[in-house]
């Protein structure tokens, strides 16, 4: 600890380099990404990198990913002209079973249900921000939707 607020720098450093790995989660989303990898550009262990990102977003680095993965699914499946498989491998997922599986899980429904299903427009007036703030998806906001108690972990 120095005295001139080395940990006060050390906390601000820590925090700049988890939003530089959580941005590069966002562009690079689709890629196959390693913890091991992101903790390493973060310049953390494995261990300390879960529990800083976990502590600085609330949730863990493979539940961001998977939340990004599947905000962007659910875009494309609402907007493109892509097919379910199309989606599954534009999203990063290698297996449409396991992309299915994650999208029931988030959303509620299976991507083929969700892209038939009518989606309102209204929300295109709603600052982009605001709108992927609301409807970003999310694993505990499924689960109470569906009237199931949302996990502790």
């Amino acid at each position: 600890m120095r005295k001139d607020g080395g940990v006060l720098w050390s906390a601000v450093s820590l925090n700049l380099r988890l939003l530089r790995v959580r941005d590069w989660m966002d562009a690079a989303y689709a890629e196959p990404l390693d913890v091991a990898v992101l903790a390493r550009y973060a310049c953390l262990s494995r261990a300390q990198f879960n529990r800083a990102f976990k502590r600085a977003f609330g949730e863990t680095p493979y539940q961001y990913l998977l939340s990004r993965r599947m905000e962007r699914a659910m875009t494309l499946l609402r907007e493109g002209d892509l097919s379910v498989t199309e989606v599954c491998h534009a999203v990063g997922f290698t297996s449409l079973g396991s992309f299915s599986t994650q999208f029931r899980r988030f959303v509620g429904e299976s991507p083929s249900t969700y892209r038939q299903r009518p989606h309102s427009r209204e929300l295109e007036r709603v600052p982009s921000c605001l709108r992927k703030m609301w409807s970003r998806p999310r694993v505990e906001r499924s689960r109470e939707a569906r009237g199931e108690p949302a996990s502790l972990v």
